[in-house]
């Protein structure tokens, strides 16, 4: 039990003449009076309620400045990892529209690439899918259509450049793509 805090008039004692110290002592680590306020208010509510049971063994003003003072720290470090969390959250928020920025412009530049395949002649189509989509070489693609090496890199030649021709006005749109997809 506090020794000075035996009465109402005592605690009101004890409340008039630290409150507004301690106030201040709490604006210094918040810079926010009605923070500091409600800290200090805390500690004295903890006091009272607290006062049958409560032991100091440091003088009163050490104790209520120690409160005090711990009461604030806490405060901040609330505020620190509320502000931790928002960061983390626009963060977060920033990727996923980013992906699904990038997922739109891939999509979008699949559908051009597709239809500038689908108007290629039968043959060359054949040559160019499965070269770059199956994955095979020129030499198995001559073996699979029965026709000459020769053949199949003249068809890739010709259908690459098509390719570049028809995707022209989509580079600009690639380099932005590339770009979203090194950040």
């Amino acid at each position: 039990m506090v020794a000075e805090i035996r009465t109402k008039e005592d605690f009101e004692q004890l409340f008039t003449t630290w409150y507004s110290q301690l106030c201040s002592y709490a604006n210094g680590f918040l810079n926010d009076l009605d923070a500091s306020e409600e800290i200090v208010q805390e500690v004295m509510i903890k006091i009272w309620t607290n006062r049958e049971t409560l032991e100091i063994n440091t003088s009163i003003r050490s104790y209520l400045f120690r409160a005090v003072r711990n009461g604030c720290l806490n405060v901040l470090k609330h505020i620190n990892i509320r502000e931790e969390y928002k960061s983390f959250r626009e963060r977060e928020d920033s990727s996923l529209q980013r992906s699904h920025e990038e997922e739109v412009m891939i999509s979008e530049l699949e559908k051009k690439i597709r239809r500038a395949i689908d108007q290629l002649p039968l043959e060359r189509r054949k040559v160019f899918i499965m070269s770059r989509y199956d994955g095979l070489t020129y030499r198995q693609i001559a073996d699979k259509l029965g026709i000459s090496v020769k053949t199949v890199e003249s068809q890739m030649g010709k259908a690459l450049k098509f390719l570049r021709e028809e995707l022209t006005d989509y580079l600009p749109f690639l380099l932005l793509l590339f770009n979203f997809m090194d950040n």
